[in-house]
């Protein structure tokens, strides 16, 4: 498993998924499509997608990774987990293929998608990619749109050492005569996506370009956003549950796909606003600037590389509170220091990991820190030091937990 192993457990072809799919009569071309890749947003995006095709009626997938509490909830059918008794069955009817081929964890995971959406005949589904994209598992599907939300610094002992090279691979997922929606782009990606899409003359809209959010508004439990039609200068106003404030970025890049996927499904305009202001409830997200207790304020959200810690601190600076505690930790093979450094001095830290193989330890992550003037507690476990700061904070106080998806997964419920 890549989420206990990490790198040594990642197999860059599509060849063993290839062979499951072959194996189960090719359920990816039985089922309508749309791949989602980028290193930061592509699940929100993905849930956003999932929710607006759900309420306007559409039998939707959804695949997405990893999952926070249980497996099931990396494979939907409107907002439900995949069904115990085909999880059993699918292990079962692959077992003597499994073990011939040794797929990895997330190519049986992966074409157990597939298989599921082929059986209970869904509409269409949305699928996320794991990592990268050119040689990601997924890549195996011939999708109605691609998605690529942004290109930033994760995974690099993968995907490559540069934002070019990264967004080489996340690149990969754009197909012949496929329209391709681009969420973000800099000076050193835009260009790659560009030369990808002229080879597979596959039409290229950069988000940014059609929309804008000219203003927003945060709430405790929602973000109100106005965003213009940049094409048509009609203004519309949205109310996210998802209220992390870089959802700004994703809600453009979301109602550009929307736009593509018009000629395909009958999207209705007031459909399209209710689902983006009820995705949680939908779909099934969490984790993302998650708020889970007042007085003080608890907030996990999976955060964990430098451009999304970077969001996170962003959004921090925006809220109002009276001190800040930071609940922080990482797997080894993040590019920690470029995260640490951009953490603020004067918050209170709680070291942690997670049980995990890939996790760093909490004392080295403190001696780290400590390069950086963030001084804390370390703690063995995520709810100890919830616990903790619990006790220290007051009603006015801001706790974040962020750094790793498996340090959120851990995270017990707290009751207000």
């Amino acid at each position: 498993m890549f989420s206990k192993s990490g790198v040594k457990a990642y197999k860059a072809d599509l060849k063993n998924t290839l062979a499951l799919c072959h194996f189960l009569s090719d359920p990816q071309d039985k089922i309508k499509t749309i791949h989602v890749a980028g290193t930061n947003g592509k699940g929100s995006v993905s849930h956003m997608l999932a929710a607006i095709l759900q309420e306007n009626g559409y039998k939707t997938g959804l695949y997405t990774s990893p999952h926070l509490k249980d497996f099931r909830e990396r494979i939907k059918i409107n907002g439900e987990m995949l069904a115990e008794a085909f999880l059993v069955d699918f292990v079962e009817k692959t077992k003597e293929i499994s073990e011939e081929i040794k797929p990895s964890f997330f190519e049986l995971t992966f074409v157990m998608a597939l298989d599921y959406f082929a059986a209970e005949n869904v509409e269409v589904a949305i699928i996320e990619t794991g990592l990268g994209g050119r040689l990601d598992s997924t890549n195996v599907i011939t999708p109605l749109l691609s998605v690529i939300t942004n290109v930033s610094f994760d995974h690099m002992d993968i995907l490559g050492d540069s934002l070019e090279k990264i967004a080489f691979e996340k690149a990969g997922i754009i197909k012949e005569n496929i329209p391709a929606v681009i969420g973000e782009a800099s000076s050193e990606t835009k260009s790659v996506f560009e030369k990808k899409a002229i080879e597979s003359h596959a039409p290229l809209i950069f988000a940014k370009e059609k929309y804008e959010v000219v203003s927003s508004y945060y709430e405790t439990k929602s973000l109100q956003v106005k965003i213009i039609n940049k094409e048509k200068s009609e203004e519309k106003l949205i109310r996210l549950d998802l209220n992390g404030n870089y959802q700004k970025k994703n809600i453009v890049t979301v109602l550009t796909a929307i736009d593509l996927l018009k000629p395909h499904f009958s999207l209705k305009e007031e459909k399209i606003i209710a689902a983006l202001s009820n995705v949680k409830k939908l779909t099934g997200l969490f984790g993302r600037w998650e708020i889970i207790h007042e007085k003080p304020t608890v907030v996990l959200d999976v955060a964990h590389n430098e451009d999304g810690i970077n969001q996170l601190i962003q959004q921090i600076k925006q809220i109002k509170f009276n001190h800040l505690h930071i609940i922080f930790g990482m797997g080894k093979d993040k590019e920690i220091k470029k995260v640490l450094s951009q953490f603020p001095k004067d918050a209170n830290y709680y070291f942690t990991k997670a049980h995990n193989p890939r996790a760093l330890p909490e004392d080295e992550l403190q001696n780290m820190a400590k390069e950086f003037d963030l001084n804390g507690e370390i703690f063995s476990d995520v709810n100890k030091a919830l616990k903790t700061a619990l006790s220290k904070a007051s009603t006015e106080d801001l706790i974040v937990v962020c750094g790793s998806v498996f340090v959120i997964a851990e995270v017990e419920s707290l009751k207000n």
